[in-house]
């Protein structure tokens, strides 16, 4: 059975309300998501793992035939069901790769039909489901997305907090308790109140003086500190039994 993450992208509430309840009548649809507007669609999508989108065409600024087109640059996109109440829009609609193409008032028969086309091309191209996680980050005047499991660690700086790769740092706009609880999900833990590390970047736990620990990683030099309040945490989250 599958585990979908669905995201409903209508700038009316109500018809968001009215296809999420659909959508959760399908055993295959795991978790349903709203988004008000395309940028808040745009956000969701590349932070989080959506695997169908249900999207409408005409909304005010951004219209969900430009997210459609956004979505096609994806190494692997979300599958795209348009959910509209203008028939003519069908052909354009195809010509972006969308899986179907559903009419307003949209009833339930419909939608699983849907999921039924989405499943039968997932299943015919053996697709991946999901998205790569991606964050969004700050690098100067600049704003882009970086792709999560590329980070190495995450350091306070104030309110928000640096990101670093192999070769690069960011700034995030947030704080740490919020990213650890993000990040947790995606193999990162907290060893310290101002760093979070990813846990396949440890390259080893270090002893140093007065029976503080800190770690080596693989893709950076920097040797970051384990606090005392962590160290248990940390020995058992890497195995350690020492």
């Amino acid at each position: 059975m599958n585990s979908w993450k669905v995201l409903t992208v209508d700038d009316e509430p109500p018809i968001r309300a009215e296809l999420r309840y659909l959508l959760e009548q399908d055993a295959r649809v795991a978790e349903v998501q709203e988004a008000g507007s395309v940028s808040a669609a745009m956000l969701t999508i590349l932070e989080e793992q959506i695997d169908i989108v249900f999207l409408d065409i005409s909304m005010p600024g951004t219209s969900g035939m430009q997210l459609a087109e956004f979505l096609q640059n994806l190494t692997n996109p979300p599958a795209v069901v348009f959910v509209t109440a203008y028939a003519e829009f069908a052909a354009d609609a195809y010509n972006l790769d969308a899986v179907d193409y559903v009419l307003k008032p949209v009833e339930l028969d419909r939608v699983e039909h849907a999921l039924d086309k989405v499943e039968a091309l997932r299943s015919q191209s053996g697709k991946p489901t999901t998205t790569e996680p991606r964050m969004l980050v700050e690098q100067g005047d600049t704003q882009t997305y970086i792709l999560i499991n590329t980070i190495v660690y995450v350091e306070a700086r104030g309110n928000y907090a640096n990101v670093y790769t192999k070769n690069n740092s960011y700034l995030v706009k947030s704080s740490m308790s919020t990213l650890e609880k993000r990040l947790a999900t995606e193999g990162f833990i907290r060893i310290h109140k101002s760093f979070i590390v990813n846990k396949s970047q440890i390259n080893k736990v270090h002893p140093i003086e007065h029976g503080l620990l800190e770690l080596s990683l693989h893709d950076r030099q920097e040797m970051l500190p384990i606090s005392r309040r962590k160290a248990a945490f940390v020995k058992a989250e890497l195995g350690i039994t020492n």
